[in-house]
């Protein structure tokens, strides 16, 4: 992946405006209709969450949104302040690594620095545990040396995992990249205890007083790792999709060497049992390509000694960009939408209801979420009433947020810190949350909601328009309340909070806190003023 495109923007809009269409939402006149009429996101009062807000306040980064100075570009060994302090607004990271940084020579691991662009791994993953940041390590694309296996016409960073010519469906052919993911889990994980025979690093030198990489094993800085991004896609040609069969295969070698039978370096299970794996999201939304693989894992992987199937994945995972078109029919959106006119809550349930039905569950994620903020863009936040298209992102980030807590999804990371391509039109280039080394309004109110709410579980919905959610913290309660629209409506809620007195916290652009009211209520009742901006209540005992 290049510094200054995400794959997704490396094409004309004109090319893609059809087939880059993610899993995204219903025809345009279906943002018309009022949110008690939306049977496809109908709220879960009877579905506590198990998982508190915070989860929901991911990220996804890049190694120099936290080394690169932009006064100082080739110092890479120190963390970037300035942009650090934006990333410590979120709870946690997606951090899209390419394989090729690590080895970019076969069998030549580098990790501190990368030989591949000098970048210290082993300083940003410190710097994640130190200020308590969650980590999802989502390692992807070819390295150079499987790329030139491919014809001048098929070479792809993109392309599966694999060398050219081998077969797609057989577990041994990402050999290659499943002894990249045990060398990685054995750096990273917490397993102390490995055959230290296994774990290699490139010692040798680039040029004078270029410090040698060297080996280290369980340092216990990530928990969670994925198997490559996207791998269901389907527009850029067959060298780069894969079935859900071959990435089922792709993910056994990945996961534990295809049961051990690839080597015993191989996989990331066999350097760190305790690390958990999770499935590359996946473009479409497809609940099928997800059964497919859990199939293939009956026939190709049996079951556990518990009776469970022994699946090649720890967490399902996908994408999900709210907007006015079809993923179904690939139909061309013109706008996003909030995420309460689209099929969020639908396919969030489709996901959670397969995650549950296996006789050992496993949690569901969706690690891409967002909207761009040029106009251009087919999945542009909107102008709404007073509100600036970054006021209106701010507002669909945070009820995207509440969204998928509603429904079950147990972590949501958005696309991503920072614009890859500032002022540009194309899909997905403008969908920073931060610029300039400050926050956006989504950034504000995420760090705003976190600070207030990111310890609170999701306790039921007790009105549907405006939506009114609680939260519970041992004997805490709090509510948050949205009118879930997109056309600068209000509406007034009279809400029973039990006290006296309750705090009414408004979130605010720019500042690192909400600010804070505290009013009388009557007889324990509040009349509550919503927008579609979420504001938060704190009864006051």
């Amino acid at each position: 992946m290049s510094i200054l495109f995400h794959y997704k923007i490396l094409v004309t809009l004109s090319l893609f405006s059809l087939s880059l269409n993610r899993c995204h939402t219903q025809p345009a006149d279906s943002v018309k209709r009022n949110s008690q009429a939306f049977p496809n996101n109908k709220v879960l009062t009877s579905a506590p969450s198990i998982v508190p807000l915070k989860n929901m306040f991911g990220v996804n980064t890049y190694e120099w949104n936290f080394l690169q100075d932009p006064a100082n570009p080739n110092l890479k060994s120190t963390i970037y302040e300035t942009n650090m302090s934006l990333i410590k607004s979120f709870s946690g990271i997606r951090h899209y690594l390419n394989w090729g940084r690590m080895e970019s020579t076969k069998g030549n691991y580098t990790f501190s620095p990368a030989h591949d662009g000098s970048w210290d791994y082993d300083l940003i993953y410190a710097r994640c545990k130190q200020d308590g940041i969650f980590v999802l390590a989502d390692i992807k694309t070819c390295p150079p040396w499987i790329v030139d296996t491919y014809p001048k016409d098929m070479q792809d960073k993109e392309n599966a995992p694999l060398p050219y010519g081998l077969n797609k469906s057989d577990p041994a052919s990402y050999t290659n990249q499943a002894r990249m993911a045990f060398q990685f889990a054995a750096r990273y994980g917490s397993n102390k205890n490995i055959d230290r025979n296994l774990v290699k690093a490139d010692a040798s030198t680039r040029w004078p007083n270029d410090p040698p990489n060297q080996i280290k094993i369980g340092l216990d800085l990530v928990k969670y790792v994925e198997c490559d991004n996207e791998r269901d896609k389907w527009w850029k040609g067959p060298a780069t999709e894969q079935t859900a069969e071959e990435y089922a295969a792709n993910m056994s070698a990945f996961y534990d060497g295809n049961l051990g039978k690839l080597g015993k370096d191989v996989g990331v299970k066999q350097a760190d049992p305790a690390m958990l794996v999770v499935m590359g999201g996946l473009a479409t939304c497809d609940i099928n390509f997800v059964k497919k693989m859990i199939e293939w894992c009956k026939t190709n992987r049996g079951y556990r000694a518990d009776g469970s199937i022994n699946l090649c994945f720890d967490v399902i995972n996908y994408h999900y960009y709210s907007n006015n078109g079809n993923i179904l029919t690939h139909a061309k959106s013109t706008t996003g939408v909030a995420p309460e006119l689209s099929m969020a809550g639908e396919i969030a349930d489709e996901f959670v209801k397969l995650a549950k039905s296996l006789s050992k569950p496993v949690p569901v994620w969706v690690t891409e979420a967002g909207y761009d903020i040029n106009q251009g863009s087919y999945q542009k936040a909107s102008y709404i009433g007073n509100k600036t298209p970054l006021e209106t992102q701010g507002d669909w980030i945070l009820r995207t947020s509440l969204l998928y807590m509603r429904h079950g999804i147990q972590r949501l990371f958005f696309y991503q810190l920072l614009d890859d391509t500032p002022n540009a039109d194309v899909q997905y280039a403008t969908s920073g949350l931060a610029e300039n080394g400050k926050r956006r309004p989504a950034a504000d109110y995420i760090l705003q909601a976190n600070k207030l709410l990111g310890n609170y579980k999701y306790a039921g919905t007790i009105n549907t328009d405006p939506l009114v959610d609680k939260y519970v913290s041992g004997s805490k309660t709090m509510y948050i309340l949205a009118v879930p629209d997109q056309k600068g409506r209000t509406a007034n809620y009279v809400l029973n909070v039990a006290a006296a007195k309750a705090n009414i916290y408004t979130l605010t652009p720019g500042a690192n806190d909400a600010a804070k009211q505290t009013v009388d209520t009557n007889n324990g009742k509040l009349s509550v003023n919503v927008s579609e901006t979420p504001v938060i209540v704190e009864p006051v005992n």
